[in-house]
């Protein structure tokens, strides 16, 4: 891994080193000690979320003026010019799944360089676990968003809201019929497979960048979740799963806070719900979360680090927290945002607010990159193909460990 991130920085070193003197949205990263210091932010977001953003930042002025600057390419764009103090940003704003692969190239600085540590007790455990890598912290997390398990009022009244999985199997068994699925889900993609995996102590990479696709618990795990598939339809991606539940023809399914406005808009009366108990283990359908936050580039730590300590500071506010979950639709990181009414009184954040206290971070180390196709091709395997689990489950492992191991 260090080899093969080595060679990748010297190459980054040397075309960054082409790029100086012409602009490609970076800052200049000298030190700042007379006049208004500039901070650039990139970031990926919607302009309501930005808007939002700049909002707050804009209470540093004139002594810091913050400019976001929206970044198309972001994650590559910062494997290109992360140490180069003429291109690169002082900080961006990004989900934690790329931490790993920006601190093994030693563009990040740690968050508690510049806040307190003892600050971050104030936020949802999860989120600093995913802001996590190595021991050190490397985001401030500012919401997160996860799965949500969403219902039809027109078929499933809130008393049928099915509270274990074999109370959803039933369902699905009566009402899956004459055009109708009782759930749907997109069973064989990684990011919603994951939760099945979770909830029997199974996982696609743990923490070591190690991956258990042949876990016995991983195998359980699908071969439970088997029954539910055969009651979906075969082809369980994105349009599919998500144009049955707006259209009213599936009456339930798990899905992202980004499809709760069109169903809404589609005129369905929708109910949100925490996930289901798994009857076998006892523990709740676990799905992956994503935490958006901010990250500091090293070239700017040293020449910039009260400015950015100030921005960071203000980040901590509970009022950016409330402001940002608004404009996105996600969940506040930080815990005391949740004493806020508007916040307490969505349904939706609430609902992922205590998917949260089961959810497990997407992986942030470097290897993840490789388990994303390795993955799904043994869910296609599993459920579309027929094949069996536990040798699709070894053959999957085995070429896992392959690439990972072509990583080193």
């Amino acid at each position: 891994m260090k080899r093969l991130i080595a060679g990748f920085l010297s190459v980054c070193v040397a075309v960054s080193l082409l790029m100086t003197g012409c602009s490609s949205g970076g800052t200049d990263n000298t030190a700042q000690t007379d006049g208004p210091v500039t901070i650039t932010i990139w970031h990926d977001k919607e302009d309501e979320v930005a808007q939002a953003l700049q909002t707050e930042l804009d209470t540093l002025a004139p002594d810091i003026v913050v400019k976001l600057e929206k970044k198309e390419g972001l994650t590559d764009s910062l494997k290109m010019v992360g140490n180069d103090p003429n291109s690169a940003p002082d900080m961006y704003f990004f989900a934690h799944d790329k931490i790993g692969v920006y601190a093994e190239m030693g563009i990040l600085a740690p968050i508690t360089d510049f806040i307190d540590k003892n600050t971050l007790d104030q936020y949802i455990p999860m989120t600093i676990e995913a802001a996590t890598y190595k021991g050190e912290v490397y985001q401030l997390p500012i919401y997160f968003e996860t799965l949500l398990y969403m219902y039809n009022r027109r078929y499933m009244s809130d008393d049928e809201v099915p509270s274990t999985t074999e109370e959803l199997y039933k369902y699905m068994q009566e009402n899956t019929k004459g055009g109708h699925y009782g759930f749907v889900e997109q069973h064989s993609t990684a990011y919603y497979a994951a939760g099945w995996l979770h909830a029997f102590g199974g996982y696609i990479l743990n923490e070591n960048g190690e991956p258990g696709l042949d876990d016995e618990n991983t195998i359980k795990a699908l071969e439970y979740h088997k029954k539910f598939v055969e009651l979906m339809p075969t082809e369980g991606e994105y349009s599919t799963v998500n144009t049955l539940f707006r259209e009213g023809k599936a009456h339930s399914t798990i899905g992202g806070p980004w499809l709760v406005p069109t169903a809404r808009e589609s005129g369905i009366d929708l109910g949100i719900a925490p996930m289901p108990t798994v009857d076998e283990t006892g523990n709740k359908i676990a799905p992956y979360s994503g935490v958006q936050g901010i990250h500091v580039l090293k070239v700017a730590a040293e020449r910039k680090h009260d400015a950015i300590a100030k921005i960071l500071q203000v980040l901590t506010n509970d009022s950016v927290g409330i402001a940002m979950a608004k404009a996105s639709g996600c969940a506040p990181a930080k815990q005391s945002c949740y004493d806020d009414p508007v916040i307490s009184g969505d349904d939706m954040v609430m609902a992922m607010y205590d998917t949260a206290q089961d959810a497990v971070p997407m992986p942030n180390v470097p290897e993840m990159d490789v388990m994303w196709t390795v993955t799904e091709n043994l869910l296609v395997d599993v459920n579309m193909s027929g094949k069996d689990v536990r040798g699709s489950a070894q053959a999957a492992q085995q070429q896992a460990e392959s690439l990972i191991k072509q990583m080193q």
